[in-house]
C-alpha cells in the first residue's frame, strides 16, 4: 500500500498519507488539523461515520457520556494508549447523551463501550472500564483476529511505526 487514507477528525476531508508518515505527525491539506494526533479526539457523527468507513488505518471509538464514573475514570487510560499508538491506530471519542441516536443505531448499551473499526466495519467491540494495558490487549488481539488479513495488516502497522520512531 502506497498511502492510507485518512479522514479529518475536525473538517472531514478525506487525505491520503504515505504509510511510512503515519508516525511523523501528517496533517490535512485543508484545514492543517493533525491526522494522527496521539490523543483521543471528539468527533460529531458525521465525522465518525466518514471515518468509521473510509479510513485506511484501525479506528477506536469511545463511546462515552459526561455523568459516567468510569468513563471520565478511562479516559486517561484511553489516551495513553492512543499515545502509545500514534501512527498505528487512530482513537476518537463520542459522547452518546449529545448524539443518542448513534449509540443506538451501533447498538451500544452501556457505556463505556470500545468499537474496532478497520476497512469500513466494526471487527471488535468491548463494554467497560479497563486499564491502558486492557486497552492495547484487546487493540492488539482485535487486530491479530480481525477481518481478513489482520495479522498482516497489523505487522504492516507496526512496521510503519517501528521505522517512524527510529527517524
Amino acid at each position: 500500500m502506497i498511502g492510507a487514507k485518512l479522514v479529518c477528525l475536525e473538517c472531514g476531508q478525506t487525505n491520503r498519507v504515505p504509510c511510512d508518515r503515519l508516525g511523523q505527525g501528517p496533517k490535512c491539506g485543508i484545514c492543517g488539523a493533525g491526522l494522527m494526533p496521539g490523543r483521543a479526539v471528539d468527533v460529531d457523527p458525521g465525522v465518525l461515520g466518514r471515518a468509521a468507513r473510509g479510513d485506511e488505518v484501525p479506528l477506536v471509538v469511545d463511546f462515552w457520556a459526561p455523568w459516567c464514573g468510569p468513563c471520565r475514570r478511562m479516559a486517561p487510560e484511553y489516551n495513553r494508549v492512543a499515545a502509545d499508538l500514534r501512527g498505528r491506530v487512530r482513537f476518537v471519542k463520542l459522547d452518546t447523551e449529545a448524539h443518542p441516536e448513534v449509540a443506538s443505531r451501533q447498538g451500544i448499551r452501556g457505556v463505556p463501550t470500545l468499537m474496532l473499526y478497520r476497512g469500513g466495519q466494526a471487527i471488535a467491540r468491548q463494554s467497560g472500564m479497563m486499564p491502558a494495558a486492557g486497552i492495547r490487549a484487546w487493540i492488539d488481539r482485535a487486530l491479530e483476529a480481525g477481518a481478513g488479513d489482520g495479522a498482516a495488516a497489523a505487522a504492516t502497522l507496526r512496521g510503519a511505526s517501528d521505522r517512524s520512531r527510529s527517524a
